[in-house]
């Protein structure tokens, strides 16, 4: 079956792979971002569904988001329970197969060049599942973010792209999962741009927004055109409220800082076995759910309550700080859970609370609770993951109100200003990242550099050639004017040299020849002959531009040849990559 797969992807494929080597591919990238946005789709369904038919069933009155109604002792041991469960499901796999959400995808990406496995996904899909069925506090965009990845990244792998390929495809794989879960492509398009990719380019716009088109389609024929929450008509009353538009920025960005904080404070543990981490993040998480149990779940069902602005203020708040506080407490601790669905209940409660003490102090100038509650929402959301227009396009998109632009962009960019300067706070995705001891590189020259695969600049004039070759031998190599000479050694290609070193040497023996009369030499060995020969090393054909630096760097050759299985054991030389190519290259890109 396999050796059937290669086949039927050799014969299909090779010229679409080939043009995928470079930037400019953009009707074959095109074609990846709606096959990319139709798989995440529907795997976002299968997701969604796996979550709300056992909680309709479970949950009062058939609601998958009731656990108010639930009695203290079930609502209390629940979380606890599923602790445990989870806690001895990632005690049992090995700590490479434990990564999972959003940093997972990132660091994917930023280490491996987007590959993603199919175990991954299936423990992103468990661990998904089993948080929101047993109430933690989790949300279900972080999963949705990697199986989408995930599923891109499976697909680009099965098609053996170039991985400059894979990488478009794990960012349209990313979009797609927040326009399917949310019902919005804008947003999808830009937190992929923003938030993972952390880069924007003019051919990965293209793919990325057809795959969150394709996937919202996707998710409309199920669940219908509306976003996610019933929004009411919002606007805002009066220009005397911007000053208290910047106070409430200024205390989601204090909550926002706090919440990175506390969960990168709770990372320090990380060195302890993931069952007790787990575990008493489930004890934790038993005292809330006791008294405060809008906390539990994904939570949408308080955030719609917030926005029609009927919860009381003390819900409201207590609620939101309990958020704020658990979330990172439990995630810090280990608990896979998601963060984007947190951010959005965090910023709608604590948006509404400030909203009503806005309308005790100017009762006749105060816009509406639920257009507080919206600006919460974007505030704490590009404040937690620094990722200001991300936040923009979401709030414009669930809101459908042109009036909230001018307020959003205030809010929105105070909050995220005040997190990052005055609270000298990252990312909640690159500081754990950072908490992990990784690194996020996004230079301008590794992000041009992770565009391009070596496929786009190698020469293909090479052959390859034994060792020791008879005159003949030679002769007929040179026919085909390659330009270099792969030589073989006993372990595979061993070193480099032009082939035209190679006919000036016949041209010296031929003429010693003429002038003593001696009798030409049986064999002629590469390696003793006089040539500039170069050590090599080898590249996959599916490398970057970043990769091959990097193996240049680590190896220490002179150049890369480039290779890829063709068969079991067998190894195809396509072309050869010289560490000048990669720098005129760059060069004459930039220019």
């Amino acid at each position: 079956m396999n050796g059937l797969r290669k086949k039927l992807s050799d014969r299909l494929i090779p010229g679409f792979r080939r043009r995928l080597s470079g930037v400019d591919a953009l009707p074959q990238l095109a074609l990846l971002g709606l096959l990319s946005g139709v798989f995440t789709g529907g795997v976002i369904l299968l997701f969604r569904f796996a979550i709300e038919f056992p909680l309709g069933w479970f949950l009062p009155g058939n609601d998958a988001e009731n656990y108010e109604d639930l009695t203290i002792v079930v609502r209390t041991l629940l979380p606890l329970t599923g602790a445990i469960l989870l806690g001895l499901l990632l005690h049992w796999l090995a700590s490479r197969d434990r990564k999972v959400g959003v940093v997972h995808v990132m660091e994917r990406l930023n280490y491996h060049q987007g590959y993603i496995t199919f175990r991954s996904a299936l423990v992103q899909f468990a661990v998904g599942v089993g948080t929101l069925l047993t109430g933690q506090s989790a949300g279900r965009e972080g999963p949705a973010v990697h199986l989408g990845a995930a599923v891109s990244s499976l697909m680009g792998q099965w098609m053996r792209l170039p991985n400059n390929s894979i990488r478009t495809l794990v960012a349209c794989g990313c979009a797609a999962a927040i326009s399917a879960s949310f019902n919005t492509p804008i947003s999808g398009v830009i937190f992929a741009m923003e938030v993972v990719m952390m880069e924007y380019t003019i051919a990965g716009f293209t793919p990325i927004i057809l795959a969150a088109v394709s996937a919202a389609i996707v998710t409309q024929a199920v669940y219908g055109g509306e976003p996610a929450f019933s929004v009411p008509a919002l606007t805002l009353n009066s220009l005397l409220e911007i000053p208290w538009i910047l106070a409430v920025a200024v205390i989601i960005a204090i909550a926002a800082a706090s919440f990175i904080h506390i969960l990168s404070w709770a990372n320090r543990f990380n060195h302890r076995p993931i069952l007790l981490r787990v575990i008493i993040a489930g004890v934790l998480m038993m005292p809330f759910a006791a008294l405060i149990p809008e906390v539990m779940g994904i939570g949408y069902d308080t955030v719609s309550l917030a926005i029609h602005g009927e919860l009381p203020f003390w819900i409201l708040l207590g609620a939101g700080l309990a958020k704020v506080l658990i979330t990172a407490l439990t995630v810090g601790l280990g608990m896979p859970s998601s963060i984007i669905g947190p951010t959005i209940f965090m910023g709608a409660t604590l948006g509404a609370a400030m909203g009503m003490v806005g309308a005790m102090v100017a009762p006749d100038l105060a816009s509406s609770v639920g257009f507080y509650a919206m600006l919460g929402m974007g505030a704490m959301m590009g404040a937690v993951l620094q990722a200001p227009l991300a936040a923009l396009m979401a709030l414009i998109e669930l809101t459908r109100n042109p009036n909230i632009i001018l307020p959003g962009m205030l809010v929105i960019t105070t909050a995220t200003l005040v997190t990052s300067e005055v609270f000298a706070k990252r990312s909640i995705f690159l500081t754990m990242l950072q908490n992990q001891g990784l690194s996020y590189q996004n230079s301008p020259i590794i992000q041009a550099l992770r565009r391009v695969s070596v496929g786009a600049i190698m020469d293909r004039s090479v052959t390859r050639t034994d060792r020791e070759i008879t005159h003949d031998a030679a002769r007929e190599l040179l026919k085909s004017e390659p330009k270099w000479l792969v030589v073989e050694g006993s372990n595979g290609p061993t070193a480099l040299l032009p082939s035209v070193d190679l006919a000036r040497f016949l041209e010296h023996l031929k003429n010693r020849q003429a002038e003593e009369d001696k009798p030409l030499p049986e064999v002629i060995d590469l390696m003793e002959m006089p040539a500039n020969r170069r050590d090599i090393a080898p590249i996959q054909y599916q490398a970057t531009l970043e990769e091959a630096l990097d193996q240049f760097e680590s190896s220490q050759a002179e150049a890369l040849y480039v290779q890829r299985h063709v068969a079991p054991m067998i190894q195809r030389i396509y072309g050869i990559v010289l560490k000048s190519d990669i720098e005129s290259y760059y060069q004459y890109r930039r220019s």
